[in-house]
């Protein structure tokens, strides 16, 4: 039926050229935002699916910006179901001017190479790595961006943490250039990891021995759980209270620090979805009743009501359509084409699914009222004006 009565669905949408085109311009620009929009919350909700499901971080119950002792690190492994115990300290370093910089963890490199198999790295670049105090691994992302070779100095000022002698300008060695796994994990190559050795020599007396986190790699996934449990346990009512979970949990916890980013989205995405609701709706509204004679010729002619009902409908489909395949083909060119520095961002599969449920329910909405009009339509009432 769609294909049959398509030539008359457009000649209606386009009779008035001007308006349709405006009004396809505000949807463009809708669906463009909304597509933008969803595929940051994606991002966010989804970001941290490819983490191990048999990692554990444990943190301070407090928060985890304090840090733990490095003490911790025997007991820990001495936990049942414990397979490899790592250490990290987010470092915070500003390299150059650049305010938006790239994360740098400090790392014991044996024990993130145990606990993060997923990034692959030649043998003697991984020791290396190992041997050279003042060493550091970058991803080939950040390689790439900065044109980073083996062997260059890179100068980190940090804005966490002072040498002893009170400056903040750390310089690290390139010893290795690490890849992912995987085409998801090499999206992710983009991390800077620093030997804990330099790290822990050269920084002030009273910050000495401390870990940041702990990432425990456990021998069972499914024991996970019980593990988390376990270490919590261990650790109540000490001086280092400690708050353990998954990878992926933590991974968006740390996210959430910049507040519900899922629901401002969402939000933000309701407001433009109302506005455009109340344009389209006016429009659809507008058409149909320019055309209240032409649609009781069509009833003259042998055109059912039913079949009017679904001409008006497939008019408002055809319109939301149009506007949200070209906002979204307008999302998917600029996403495609962000700087290296921005993260992944891209309209996956939940975006599309979003955005044809939007279409749906955008074309009821706007597009079933004149469309109940133009069924209920008598013909003479019509012609005749009334």
């Amino acid at each position: 039926m769609l294909r049959k009565y398509l030539p008359l669905v457009w000649g209606s949408l386009f009779r008035k050229k001007t308006r349709t085109g405006f009004t396809l311009a505000s949807l463009t620009a809708a669906f463009l935002l909304l597509g933008l929009l969803q595929a940051v919350n994606s991002l966010f909700n989804s970001g941290a699916d490819f983490l191990g499901a048999n990692r554990l971080i444990v943190q301070a119950k407090t928060s985890f910006t304090q840090p733990l002792p490095m003490r911790m690190l025997p007991q820990l492994e001495a936990v049942p179901g414990v397979e490899r115990v790592a250490t990290s300290q987010f470092f915070g370093g500003q390299y150059r001017d650049e305010r938006a910089g790239f994360p740098q963890f400090a790392v014991i490199p044996q024990r993130l190479r145990d606990t993060y198999p997923e990034w692959v790295m030649p043998e003697d670049q991984w020791r290396a790595f190992v041997s050279t105090q003042d060493g550091a691994i970058v991803g080939r992302n950040l390689a790439n961006k900065y044109g980073w070779r083996l062997g260059d100095i890179v100068p980190l000022n940090s804005f966490i943490w002072t040498k002893a002698d009170g400056s903040r300008i750390w310089e690290w060695r390139i010893v290795g250039i690490f890849d992912g796994r995987d085409a998801k994990w090499q999206e992710q190559a983009g991390i800077m990891y620093l030997h804990y050795g330099q790290f822990d020599e050269a920084r002030s007396e009273r910050a000495k021995g401390l870990a940041g986190v702990f990432i425990v790699r456990v021998a069972d996934p499914l024991d996970s759980p019980r593990v988390a449990a376990e270490i919590d346990r261990r650790f109540a009512n000490s001086a280092e209270e400690t708050k353990t979970q998954n990878e992926q949990d933590f991974q968006l916890g740390f996210l959430r620090q910049f507040g519900d980013i899922g629901f401002i989205m969402n939000a933000i995405s309701g407001a433009v979805f109302f506005t455009i609701l109340i344009l389209t709706g006016f429009t659809m509204s507008q058409a149909v009743r320019e055309r209240i004679p032409e649609l009781a010729v069509l009833k003259c002619l042998g055109f059912t009501d039913r079949t009017v009902l679904w001409l008006v409908l497939a008019e408002a489909l055809l319109l939301c359509a149009l506007g949200a395949a070209l906002g979204m083909g307008l999302a998917a060119v600029i996403t495609a084409h962000l700087p290296p520095e921005f993260p992944p961002l891209q309209p996956d599969r939940r975006v599309w699914l979003f955005v044809t449920a939007a279409v749906l329910v955008l074309t009821a909405a706007v597009g079933l009222p004149p469309a109940l009009r133009a069924m209920r339509l008598k013909i003479v009432d019509a012609l005749a004006g009334r």
